[in-house]
């Protein structure tokens, strides 16, 4: 995809027209249920990684679902000679173009298709989920060599940058995320076929001297792609994982493959689509549905390891049906509770594959229960898995996925063509350059290996990377910056205000505002691309499509520093011009909305520390009718206690200037409490991280438990002056939530319907400011040292 869009330093990108909420109840965008949290900014939160399985998991749960068959159209679409024109004859085409694959009437480089058959027997035959690696690798890669040699007019031949085979992994991946290092092991992946050769090769990474180009598939075909790597596999290189489970106590085979393929109408599979902990650990007491007798076609041959799914009654979900089906047929299942479902899992190791390359446009990953394979395909709007396919019987179906992956690119694959790895001085960076009507060419160089690069984890969302950057283009435009530049890459909601329209408003409001000036970031250049997600969605026919679509941006600002470095006076003083900052832009119709220490950033000017409220990308102007996007507003250990209720989380609570006020106190407590003179508290010091790795709801309960006992928690590392001043802090804010529960109660008590404080006026604003701008303690503080 060419990097076309709106481009500038001074301009802003259009923002598509978004429908107003029709709901009278929803007073401030919902929290979606997979917005990540910790994922935001692992560095900043100094979590682990680990922590971050409940956000993939919720991520997994909002899984949207397609036809297969939509899928491989849309899969064979991108693989053609023509993806932008429409080919609705493609999959049926290439359906009857694999049949002598399928029926073993083909070779190519003295390897006789007629393996796939014999290797998927091997596979249908008893026994413990790791056996089953090697036939099914040793069938995609016989697949893999004859399908080169099918041609169906309009698709695109075999890539041979990419030159992908099946390997078996099994083993221990590592990639490191920022401070934090993360294991995963995912069971079998696809990749180029150097990758995969690449840990076999001798100790000075040559190949040995009698083996030919030709020759370097099929050796490695024989032996190697079935063995596990000596060496980890690197994540960067990995284009899909496959994980597979099985039933562990299986005593009868799956059924084998027919003798003869044709083509056939689709067969849904048992269940049709995954629901997320369809295996546990232990089963429940014999039910109805474990009793159930097979179907007689089923006695001797069990598919899919899955009794029939039964067609919902009575309002309740198929989909939980056919997880109980699941659930009852892994009798006596030694799969261990702690680890994740394997729709989980098989996220997390999409996670990885997102971290590991720059700006991924999207990614597709496999799970293979028994004969059945889902396919999983993820990108920042969500992730949509299809109908099941069983492989074994249809395969036919199985041949032309493969076939459209043979000849994906690897921007089919999702990397994003537009940012080129490049070393300088022995580090990985990323070069990027893009025609611009003002500066003629922008190039910028992206240093993603350096120590201060800011990386997201997770599946959907914003997906923010903050990125150390250089360019001679934008240096000469601007020559006095003596910290440096930094790249913000992130998806943002096509919905919303773009940041770059926000931020040409604050510019106004700056001119007119000291409490503004000098006190936000200014926006250098900007480039929009224009590739939304929502496309994918409308080929594979998924309802409401453009809900929460996505596009990436690019910005550029002066480098500044975080306020979590500064501790006492110099926390408060750049913590305060913040509070200031945003008083002033609430008042003139600029609301922030997410107020977390990342957005509270600090740069010299004078000799003086000046706060900058950072982050626009989730704000709204007055104007917006309504709420605007898909996301949540805010980041959910700094959220206000009504935005995190349940009633909060549905967006049906109005978001109020108290709120992000509220915001500012909980970023003061968690920088004093977790840090000791700028430097991050070792994790047993630090308490308050129980709110960025639990949900919304539980994290306000927390957060209340909080406000009864902070006077428990460890301040000693505090100056008394900065303890003093949050204890008064946190009193105020106990303090005014009790007032309103009481004034909710009598208003319920005489029979007065409307919320309290729903609206507010200037004069409640200032009125609220004024319960912690008034303490002595803000006063002290407040006073040069």
């Amino acid at each position: 995809m060419s990097p076309a869009g709106e481009t500038g330093t001074s301009s802003t990108p259009p923002r598509a027209n978004a429908p107003t909420h029709s709901a009278s109840k929803i007073e401030s965008t919902p929290n979606s249920r997979g917005a990540a949290v910790v994922s935001e900014n692992i560095g900043v939160l100094g979590v682990h990684v680990k922590k971050v399985r409940p956000w993939i998991q919720r991520d997994i749960e909002q899984t949207k679902e397609c036809k297969v068959d939509a899928m491989l159209q849309a899969l064979l679409q991108r693989a053609s000679s023509a993806p932008e024109t429409q080919q609705p004859e493609l999959l049926q085409k290439c359906l009857k173009a694999v049949l002598p694959v399928c029926n073993g009437q083909v070779s190519a480089r003295g390897i006789y298709s007629s393996g796939i058959e014999t290797a998927l027997k091997k596979y249908v035959r008893p026994g413990v989920e790791n056996k089953f690696y090697g036939p099914f690798i040793e069938a995609t890669n016989i697949a893999l060599v004859c399908l080169e040699e099918i041609k169906v007019d309009g698709m695109r031949a075999p890539a041979p940058t990419v030159d992908m085979i099946c390997q078996q992994n099994d083993m221990p991946m590592y990639q490191n995320h920022q401070t934090v290092k993360s294991t995963r092991k995912p069971d079998v992946v696809f990749l180029p076929l150097n990758s995969a050769c690449a840990p076999f090769e001798d100790e000075k990474g040559e190949q040995k001297d009698d083996e030919k180009d030709d020759e370097k598939r099929k050796a490695h075909m024989v032996k190697n792609a079935m063995a596990k790597p000596p060496a980890p596999l690197p994540w960067k290189d990995v284009l899909a994982c496959i994980e597979f489970k099985r039933k562990t106590d299986r005593k009868k085979p799956i059924k084998p493959p027919h003798s003869s393929c044709k083509v056939n109408d689709y067969v849904p599979t048992k269940p049709e689509y995954l629901p997320v902990d369809h295996f546990k650990a232990e089963d429940p007491a014999p039910g109805p549905s474990q009793t159930a007798k097979q179907p007689a076609s089923d006695t001797a041959f069990v598919s899919s390891s899955l009794t029939a799914a039964q067609p919902s009654k009575g309002g309740s979900s198929s989909k939980r049906k056919a997880a109980d089906n699941l659930q009852s047929a892994a009798k006596k299942s030694r799969i261990d509770p702690d680890d994740p479902d394997v729709t989980v899992q098989t996220g997390m190791y999409a996670a990885e594959m997102f971290a590991a390359n720059l700006a991924v446009n999207h990614l597709i990953n496999l799970i293979v229960v028994d004969d059945v394979m889902w396919i999983w395909y993820y990108d920042r709007q969500g992730t949509i898995q299809s109908s099941g396919i069983n492989f074994i019987q249809d395969l036919p179906r199985f041949m032309v996925l493969l076939y459209a992956l043979q000849r994906f690119e690897l921007e089919d694959w999702g990397r994003n063509k537009d940012f080129l790895p490049v070393q300088v001085e022995g580090k990985q960076c990323h070069e990027f350059k893009i025609k611009d009507v003002e500066l003629g060419e922008v190039d910028l160089l992206l240093h993603t290996s350096h120590d201060e690069r800011v990386t997201h984890y997770g599946l959907q969302g914003r997906a923010t990377n903050v990125v150390p950057v250089t360019s001679e283009a934008l240096a000469k435009k601007y020559n006095n910056l003596p910290d440096g530049m930094v790249a913000k890459i992130f998806w943002g909601e096509v919905g919303r205000t773009s940041e770059p329209e926000i931020l040409k408003r604050v510019e106004e409001i700056a001119k007119a505002h000291d409490t503004v000036k000098d006190h936000i970031p200014k926006l250098l250049w900007h480039h929009t691309f224009t590739n939304p997600t929502s496309a994918i969605r409308e080929a594979l026919g998924v309802p409401e499509p453009t809900k929460g679509s996505r596009v990436l941006y690019i910005l550029v600002f002066p480098k500044l520093l975080p306020i979590t470095e500064l501790y006492d006076k110099g926390l408060f003083d750049v913590w305060r011009q913040c509070i200031l900052c945003h008083l002033t832009l609430w008042k003139e119709g600029v609301y922030h909305r997410d107020i977390s220490p990342g957005n509270l950033m600090w740069y010299w000017k004078d000799g003086k520390r000046m706060g900058v409220l950072n982050d626009y990308d989730l704000s709204s102007l007055a104007n917006d009718q309504g709420p605007r996007g898909n996301e949540r507003t805010g980041t959910v250990p700094f959220m206000a206690l009504d935005l995190l209720c349940v009633k909060g989380q549905r967006g049906e609570v109005k978001h109020l200037y108290r709120h992000d006020l509220e915001s500012f106190i909980w970023c003061f407590a968690w920088i004093c409490l977790r840090y000791k003179r700028g430097v991050l508290l070792p994790v047993e010091s630090r308490p308050l991280d129980i709110w960025a790795t639990a949900g919304a709801v539980t994290c306000g309960k927390e957060k209340y438990y909080f406000l009864r006992d902070f006077e428990d928690y460890d301040s000693s590392h505090l100056e008394d002056l900065t303890w003093n001043f949050l204890v008064q802090c946190l009193w105020e804010l106990k303090t005014d939530d009790e007032r309103r529960f009481n004034l909710r109660m009598k208003q319920r008590f005489s029979g007065a319907g409307e919320q309290p404080d729903a609206e507010e006026s200037n004069s409640d604003i200032d009125d609220f400011l004024h319960k912690f701008t008034s303490s002595t303690n803000w006063d002290k503080l407040n006073k040069p040292s």
